[in-house]
């Protein structure tokens, strides 16, 4: 499932499973051809025929701009994992200095890819932890200067543990 705004203003909530599209839990029926550019669509929605252009794609911020016959919109995406995570409180607290970053379950710390001292950006990947037989990769919500790293390779971490600190 997705989340989808629009212009800040508009709410969807979209799923697609194999054989359906749902758009707030209501089916709908598209029919979508690319055309010459992978950025451009034809799409055929209640015999209405549209041209959709992908202006810009940040799948990062998961952010896009989309032109649809001539006017501009810009769609900001939250898939299931942004979800789950606003859902337990680890979203990035808007408009408030990410300080640490703490384990979103228990595991055992695989690898470290950062030292303290290194400057990241936000997205970039801090390291990888173990959890259910899976390897995720921790990444940096915010911009910052690694001031300290709590755990070693190898450690058994619990849920909420202080991973690395920032400056």
């Amino acid at each position: 499932m997705y989340k989808v705004k629009v212009n800040d203003q508009l709410e969807f909530e979209i799923e697609n499973s194999r054989d359906s599209f749902f758009v707030n839990g209501a089916a709908v029926e598209l029919n979508a051809q690319a055309l010459t550019d992978n950025s451009k669509s034809s799409v055929i929605y209640k015999n209405k025929s549209y041209n959709v252009e992908v202006v810009e794609l940040n799948s990062q911020e998961k952010t896009a701009a989309i032109k649809v016959n001539g006017s501009l919109y810009k769609v900001q995406m939250e898939d299931q994992f942004d979800l789950l995570l606003k859902k337990l409180g680890m979203d990035a607290a808007a408009g408030t200095k990410i300080r640490e970053i703490k384990a979103p379950m228990p595991g055992m710390v695989l690898k470290i890819l950062v030292t303290e001292g290194t400057e990241v950006r936000k997205g970039d990947s801090l390291l990888v932890l173990e959890a259910m037989k899976m390897e995720n990769i921790l990444k940096s919500t915010t911009d910052g200067v690694v001031k300290k790293i709590n755990v070693s390779q190898g450690d058994k971490i619990e849920k909420n543990t202080v991973l690395l600190q920032f400056r």
